[in-house]
């Protein structure tokens, strides 16, 4: 058995290690694929490496634990390729991420510059025509393009025999789609006004976004792609799914508190960024929903204004602590927490799966980044 691997923690720094060597490889060998393309290419390589360099490892380990879940501990003869597998949703999760920020016009990624700025500062710095930030977001929309590319790629790579492969890929495939079609809902939800007059409405929208942006794709989908890897019946893939589903909701609602009242310092963006976007969350929903008229008009004056100050943000997180959204957005975290977990209580999965995805639930929702 692979000694490296502790169900009791299912995040050690030896599996995250082993999940970065297994990225910083892949990589390396892209490099002479790019330099054969032109020395353009080099700024991609690097912010490649830069991005896929830190980051939780949640999706690599629900996946490592979804194999271990159905099919045991992994004998060191699979390991390597079990893991490059799992890596490989990191370079899915950096695309996204890549997009996200274009998107979001967001300043910073994982406590550096965001790429697309990234890409604007080796424009001004080349002093090539045309405007910087028009071909920060053009690098930036590409980068994540390319590690969409590569992370097909390293799984097709990752020495997977066929038949492993066969079972896993239609989890990747639905993976890629309903986190894609979860952007669109987001961008289509984000162009429409919160309104006041239709509260439960900004809610019902705001859940039907998470689940299909965030909840399948963090956690659902990972778990049963290292699960199907491991040939898991249909009876435990719909006990992972009942345990994904709620878990990804709550992981999201963790990150959307997280992103209002969180140190800056400590989860890597600036601090009320999502108030800055005005980004709809079930806790700005709830806050609306638990605020009067004058609560309700403020809060919506504050959010959505690039240039809000630190008083107003702090105005603004004084409102939704008043009107009970950080409250009931921890009541539903504790509640769908609690939900994921009794699935598996139902579960005819492996003992140190058990120990594993239980503890990983736990990670993923009580954490500061």
């Amino acid at each position: 058995m692979v000694t490296v691997l502790d169900p009791s923690q299912p995040l050690a720094a030896p599996f995250r290690q082993d999940v970065q060597d297994a990225l910083t490889g892949f990589l390396t060998d892209q490099r002479p694929v790019l330099a054969g393309v032109g020395t353009e290419l080099e700024a991609m390589a690097q912010l490649a490496e830069v991005f896929t360099g830190g980051g939780k490892r949640l999706r690599p380990a629900f996946a490592l634990w979804g194999y271990v879940a159905a099919a045991g501990l992994p004998v060191e003869e699979t390991y390597a390729a079990l893991v490059r597998a799992a890596a490989s949703l990191e370079l899915l999760h950096v695309s996204a991420l890549m997009h996200d920020d274009v998107m979001d016009n967001s300043d910073t990624r994982r406590g550096v510059p965001a790429a697309h700025l990234q890409f604007a500062d080796l424009h001004d710095r080349r002093d090539w025509v045309g405007a910087a930030d028009q071909f920060g977001r053009a690098g930036a929309i590409l980068l994540g393009d390319l590690l969409l590319v590569w992370s097909d790629e390293m799984v097709q790579t990752a020495g997977l025999a066929p038949a492993v492969l066969g079972r896993a890929r239609p989890y990747l495939a639905a993976m890629r789609t309903e986190v894609t079609c979860g952007q669109y809902l987001d961008v289509v939800a984000q162009a429409q006004p919160l309104r006041p007059d239709r509260l439960q409405d900004n809610i019902d929208q705001v859940r039907r976004v998470v689940e299909f942006k965030s909840a399948r794709y963090s956690v659902q989908r990972p778990v049963q792609f290292g699960a199907a890897m491991g040939d898991a019946d249909e009876q435990l893939q719909a006990a992972l799914a009942a345990y994904g589903s709620p878990l990804g909701r709550a992981f999201q609602y963790r990150d959307d508190l997280l992103g209002v009242f969180g140190d800056e310092r400590v989860i890597g963006k600036p601090a009320g960024g999502d108030l800055r976007e005005g980004k709809h969350t079930l806790l700005l929903a709830y806050a609306l929903a638990g605020s009067g008229e004058a609560g309700q008009n403020r809060l919506m004056s504050l959010v959505g204004s690039p240039d809000l100050s630190a008083e107003g943000i702090t105005e603004a997180r004084d409102i939704i602590d008043t009107s009970g959204a950080r409250t009931r957005v921890e009541a539903d975290i504790q509640a769908n927490l609690e939900r994921s977990l009794a699935a598996l209580d139902r579960a005819p999965l492996s003992g140190a799966g058990r120990e594993a995805l239980v503890s990983l639930a736990h990670a993923a929702v009580s954490r500061s980044v």
